[in-house]
């Protein structure tokens, strides 16, 4: 058997073997997807459980930031915004720069 050329990982006859191996999977889903009542959106798949768990918690923190922020606004003379921190805070101070006086 000859030795492929360099780059050519497969022989040409199990390229194309391959090539329609995938050719006839990708026409029998999309069969199978055709066969499914029109107008009807089935996902094809569900959200994994760590999906839901960050979608869960990063509403729960979007919620705290919100309550936070008003908390701080009410309570405070100062300016205050959300922002991600390294150091978990929820809200970071705002100091305003002023121009300095000539």
């Amino acid at each position: 058997m000859a030795a492929n050329p360099p780059g050519q990982a497969f022989p040409n006859k199990t390229r194309v073997a391959i090539l329609a191996e995938l050719e006839k999977e990708r026409r029998r889903l999309m069969q199978s997807q055709s066969m499914n009542t029109p107008g009807a959106s089935i996902p094809l798949s569900r959200p994994s459980l760590k999906e839901f768990r960050d979608n869960a918690e990063q509403q729960h923190i979007a919620a705290q930031q919100k309550a936070a922020l008003q908390h701080a606004h009410t309570h405070s003379s100062g300016f205050f915004i959300t922002q991600d921190s390294s150091f978990g805070n929820l809200i970071l101070p705002v100091i305003p720069r002023l121009e300095p006086e000539s």
